[in-house]
């Protein structure tokens, strides 16, 4: 009686139908999954909402106005109104301005992220050429000579694969040299490991998402599995 009890548990019984109806998409398009996807949204709008509201707009907003007496913050809401503008005619010309100020703003901070992500990388694919010479062996170490040819060996392949891919992104002029097609041709297979790895790396992260899942329906609801 309790086994049953705990399976109908209304939360545990929502997890597990929803979860089943996300996963039935796999075979069809069916009502069922339609059914739990609008649901999905729906609790996710609201998430989004009650978020929203209590991490920015209560304590940036309302409360820097009611409580702090900062009533400046009144005027964020005409400018917000201006994006509504787009669904009329008449005031379109007012979402245009808000909309281009906020894409300036925003491709500014994403211009400002891209550098900050990108510009160290490309800084750091620049090796020195000291960094082609094995380090000094470690006193006392058996496999120093073996730690100094991975050494060599893992910066010269690291070269030849900047190298390569960078020769392979050289469109500018019409590649006929036998080296340097050979060479994009190395890039290009670089590449393609790349890819495969950040491929790969997505299907594990799915993976692993599904197990949590089957772990819920199979331990958490049917109590099939113990541990």
């Amino acid at each position: 009686m309790e086994y049953i009890r705990h399976l109908f548990n209304p939360i545990l019984l929502f997890g597990a139908l929803g979860t089943m109806a996300i996963l039935s998409l796999v075979f069809k398009e069916n009502r069922f999954y339609r059914v739990f996807e609008h649901v999905f949204l729906g609790l996710a709008l609201g998430y989004d909402l009650e978020f929203t509201w209590t991490t920015i707009l209560r304590p940036l907003f309302w409360d820097a106005m009611v409580r702090d007496g900062q009533w400046a913050w009144v005027m964020t809401v005409p400018v917000g109104l201006m994006f509504y503008g787009i669904y009329t005619q008449r005031f379109t010309w007012m979402s245009r301005v808000v909309f281009g100020i906020f894409f300036g703003l925003n491709a500014g901070a994403v211009f400002q992220d891209f550098a900050g992500r990108v510009v160290p990388q490309v800084t750091k694919s620049f090796l020195p050429s000291k960094s082609l010479i094995p380090p000094p062996p470690i006193p006392g170490d058996p496999h120093a000579l073996l730690h100094q040819i991975s050494f060599v060996l893992n910066n010269f392949l690291f070269l030849g694969i900047v190298v390569s891919v960078l020769v392979y992104f050289l469109f500018a002029f019409e590649q006929k040299n036998k080296a340097v097609l050979r060479t994009a041709q190395i890039g290009r297979w670089v590449l393609m490991f790349a890819f495969g790895a950040i491929f790969g790396s997505t299907i594990m992260t799915r993976m692993a998402l599904l197990i949590d899942r089957m772990y819920f329906i199979f331990h958490d609801w049917l109590r099939l599995v113990k541990g």
